[in-house]
């Protein structure tokens, strides 16, 4: 579980993150939506340590992350927005060496690496040097070594960004799979069909604030919407107004 309350971002004189508060529960997917710029990645870097907030606070699984980085780093794998491969790196060295980070060593680190390369079907790829690789086939590396370790929290962001259909179902699957296995799965995303079609909790973020969350039929409900689309529509827009209103 992942628990973030009242958290604080500034750049400058901008406020990224504007006291953002949010539960992401074991075996469920939530998802954060919204437009580019709403603060959606600045706020999983917060979650998972990559930044430090200016104010509030973020758990894992009960672990401080300011207080306690490396212990709430080790129960989650992260996908970010960049993948950030070693080009003379094969696929199967990136998850090995992702795995030695994470303290594994020996056998369990050749069973891992193994079930994630038949799991991710990277069994063309595995030997192969990163240098070269689709989008895709960068997708499946950043995914293996983010799930080396058997993380309990898994955050993607952006997880389907630039990938053809067929790899858009296939992460999408993961991610169903991942949810079923107990995991706490939180993704960003502006793309509706797929918060649509994964989420069980929607948190919609717009500036920096969270303006609405609840499942999908609930935001429906909230808005006076039949479709999720124009109720996110919406909520944003109604945050902008509210932004700008002296």
């Amino acid at each position: 579980m992942i628990e973030a309350v009242d958290l604080y971002k500034y750049f400058g004189e901008l406020v990224a993150v504007d006291g953002v508060s949010l539960t992401a529960e074991d075996g469920r997917i939530t998802g954060l939506l919204g437009p580019n710029g709403a603060g959606k990645s600045t706020t999983l870097r917060l979650l998972y340590g990559l930044m430090r907030p200016d104010a509030g606070s973020v758990r894992v699984d009960g672990i401080e992350v300011v207080g306690d980085p490396m212990a709430a780093q080790a129960r989650v794998g992260v996908l970010p927005d960049a993948h950030g491969l070693y080009p003379r790196l094969t696929a199967r060295e990136h998850v090995r060496y992702f795995g030695r980070l994470q303290g594994l060593r020996g056998e369990a680190l050749d069973a891992r690496t193994a079930a994630l390369i038949e799991r991710l079907d990277m069994q063309g790829i595995a030997d192969r040097r990163t240098a070269g690789f689709s989008q895709g086939e960068r997708m499946k590396v950043a995914l293996a070594r983010a799930l080396v370790h058997g993380p309990n929290n898994v955050l993607l962001d952006e997880p389907t960004n630039g990938l053809d259909v067929m790899s858009t179902r296939a992460m999408r699957q993961l991610i169903r799979e991942l949810r079923d296995e107990g995991k706490c799965v939180l993704f960003s995303s502006h793309v509706m069909q797929e918060v649509s079609a994964l989420c069980d909790v929607i948190v919609i973020v717009a500036s920096g604030r969270i303006v609405a969350r609840g499942t999908p039929d609930e935001l429906r409900e909230l808005s006076g919407e039949s479709d999720l689309e124009d109720a996110f529509v919406a909520f944003s827009e109604g945050a902008l107004r509210e932004g700008a209103t002296p």
